[in-house]
């Protein structure tokens, strides 16, 4: 779930939003795994096994970046991404998200959907590739109900120079690892380098007490109905059928 306007169109959208600020200080209180920043993997028991799948992954993402200039910008999938960046420095392959659910790109990836698979409670998977110098502003998104994993694939040299700083707190990617992260701190990204970077970017559903749980679970559950993702999915559906359709043609 990326940062989101907060003056949506639709009825719907704005009584949305506005549960989701009711239910944030909850979820930090009710939260199975504290209220941090950047987390502990070994809260996570499932993150080991997605590591260790890394080459897998990172076998099918070398693969994709040899064509990323085909790949859509963030920000020509999610338009609300537009608040924070609007070149096309920032690319994604998008598997899922809140309701998406790209067939074709799962089946091209199979090493990744499988360890997509066994990810609990997954809400959003995508490769998140940032070309050199690429720079995001800090900024935070809008719910704490999921938190987010990235798994390093590509990080270039120097690593101290490729970053994410959230809450305060920075961390450099290394590949074959994760970090998990709640991205309603503020947080803001750097790519330093003269490399490209990418990772494996992953929401999934953050472990609370009841009865928050099921309030969280609700809110997951509403959240493709929103004007935000809905523009989102009609905007993949629309990549995807170009880019398999000249991909035919370039076979």
């Amino acid at each position: 779930m990326q940062p989101v306007d907060k003056n949506p169109s639709s009825i719907y959208s704005r009584i949305f939003f506005r549960f989701i600020d009711w239910l944030r200080h909850r979820i930090a209180l009710s939260s199975l795994v504290g209220d941090h920043p950047i987390f502990d993997n070994g809260q996570f028991p499932w993150v080991a096994a997605l590591e260790a799948q890394t080459p897998g992954i990172r076998a099918e993402l070398l693969e994709l970046l040899s064509e990323r200039d085909h790949l859509p910008s963030f920000h020509e999938i999610s338009p609300d991404v537009g608040m924070i960046t609007s070149d096309n420095q920032w690319k994604t392959f998008v598997f899922m998200g809140y309701g998406l659910r790209s067939d074709r790109n799962l089946r091209r990836c199979p090493a990744t959907a499988r360890a997509l698979g066994a990810i609990p409670g997954l809400r959003t998977a995508f490769f998140s590739i940032l070309e050199p110098g690429k720079r995001i502003p800090l900024h935070t998104g809008p719910y704490n109900g999921v938190l987010r994993l990235h798994l390093g694939l590509v990080v270039p040299e120097p690593a101290e120079q490729c970053w994410i700083e959230v809450g305060g707190q920075r961390y450099s990617w290394r590949e074959g690892r994760a970090v998990v992260f709640d991205d309603l701190y503020p947080h803001q990204v750097h790519n330093d380098t003269d490399g490209v970077r990418a990772v494996l970017f992953v929401d999934f559903e953050r472990p609370c007490r009841a009865p928050v749980k099921w309030l969280n679970r609700l809110v997951l559950m509403a959240a493709p109905f929103t004007d935000e993702i809905r523009r989102g999915k009609v905007n993949h559906d629309a990549w995807e059928r170009d880019y398999y359709g000249k991909k035919q043609g370039r076979g």
